[in-house]
């Protein structure tokens, strides 16, 4: 597969509450770090646009257990686990994207709340390529959104991360959301 001009990456949520030892930390979630690498890495070499959300909570979020919601506390805008992982390499030209930054609204998806799409129609976007974290949270959201939205998707299948609150969450987020017409695609897929 050749990537071209209409092309973008959108990498969700690397950042260190989502990774082994965080807040809400992922199994595994850290080996993805690396392959997203490359992926960000063959993007950079092409000129074309990269994107990466962060979840960016004020100190009190409904998603918090504390204000009834179902998770600790986690990516509270400023703090350490809000912060990308180190060893993730974001371009000085990435675009960073900030969710769910309102305390009174949930927001898995990265489009929600945001100029995400906006942003991906002025640099010309028209095929997107998801990864990050978590399959079955964010990313599947985002890939919801996205085909919604007109975007033909393609998921990084060896980029992605689930949270598996039941074991097959995971695996069964990836069924919906090649059912909905994302492509899987795997670094060995793109063109050198």
């Amino acid at each position: 597969m050749d990537l071209h001009p209409g092309d973008g990456l959108l990498v969700a949520d690397v950042q260190n509450d989502f990774l082994p030892g965080g807040a809400l930390g992922i199994a595994r979630g850290d080996e993805i770090v690396p392959v997203l690498n490359r992926y960000l890495a063959a993007f950079r070499a092409r000129g074309l646009p990269i994107f990466a959300s962060r979840d960016w909570h004020p100190p009190v979020h409904c998603s918090f257990r504390e204000q009834g919601g179902i998770w600790p506390v986690h990516c509270v805008a400023g703090t350490q686990g809000a912060e990308f992982h180190r060893d993730f390499h974001l371009p000085p030209s990435a675009i960073v994207i900030s969710k769910a930054t309102d305390p009174k609204q949930e927001a898995y998806s990265v489009f929600e709340g945001t100029t995400l799409d906006e942003q991906l129609r002025e640099t010309g976007v028209q095929r997107l390529f998801i990864g990050g974290l978590a399959t079955d949270y964010c990313v599947l959201n985002t890939v919801r959104d996205a085909i919604t939205r007109g975007y033909a998707v393609y998921l990084l299948t060896d980029g992605i991360r689930a949270v598996n609150l039941k074991p097959d969450d995971g695996r069964k987020a990836e069924e919906e959301m090649i059912r909905l017409g994302a492509v899987p695609v795997r670094l060995e897929n793109l063109a050198a």
